[in-house]
Order: structure tokens, then C-alpha cells, then sequence
């Protein structure tokens, strides 16, 4: 199994960026396929996460900025990021998880920073 992530770079604040997470060997549905991120010094926190059936959460913090969405055909996880802060830079990362599995992707770097 392997979640590969793209998309990631340096980007102004109040600018966009989508975050891809592709999969293989695995496949998502069925999956409930989530974003992480962890800050330098910080601990990894969740993001958003997207179930099987299509329900999303999202983290107070990016309520309204950031959308998660799935194309099962492209087993592909998406993370679209607007409106973006100097809080949001971290490392992001992808997640499938069911039941006991738990399958990580290596990660991709947003900074934002003027």
C-alpha cells in the first residue's frame, strides 16, 4: 500500500493551494480517507476527514477554507485550501483508515509566509 501526496509549496497568505493524495495498492472506498498536519514543534493533528458515504469533518480552524473531496475512480483524496494563513503552514498528511488499518502517506510541505 502507498498514498503518495503532491501539491504542497510556498504560497502568500490569503492564497490557495490543492493537495492530492493518490493511492495504490488500496483501494479508498470503503476507506474513511483523511489530511493530517503537523507544525514544527507541534503535535499531528487532524485536518479534515471524508467517509465512505461521502460525510466530511473538518477542524474548527479550517471550517470555511478548506474543502476535502474523493474521486474513487482516480483513488485520489483531495484537499483544497483557500484562504490560507502562516497557521496553516505545516507538513500535510494523508490517512486511510478502516477498522485496525491505518495506512500513511510521507507527507507534502505548505508554507505560507509573505
Amino acid at each position: 500500500v502507498q498514498l503518495v501526496e503532491s501539491g504542497g509549496g510556498f504560497v502568500q497568505p490569503g492564497g490557495s493551494l490543492r493537495l492530492s493524495c493518490q493511492g495504490s495498492g488500496i483501494i479508498f472506498r470503503g476507506f474513511a480517507m483523511s489530511w493530517y498536519r503537523q507544525a514544527p514543534g507541534k503535535q499531528r493533528e487532524l485536518v479534515a476527514t471524508i467517509t465512505s458515504d461521502g460525510s466530511t469533518v473538518y477542524e474548527n480552524s479550517v471550517k470555511g477554507r478548506f474543502t476535502i473531496s474523493g474521486d474513487n475512480g482516480k483513488n485520489t483524496v483531495y484537499l483544497q485550501m483557500n484562504s490560507l494563513k502562516p497557521e496553516d503552514t505545516a507538513v500535510y498528511f494523508c490517512n486511510a483508515g478502516f477498522s485496525q488499518l491505518s495506512y500513511w502517506g510521507q507527507g507534502t510541505l505548505v508554507t505560507v509566509s509573505s
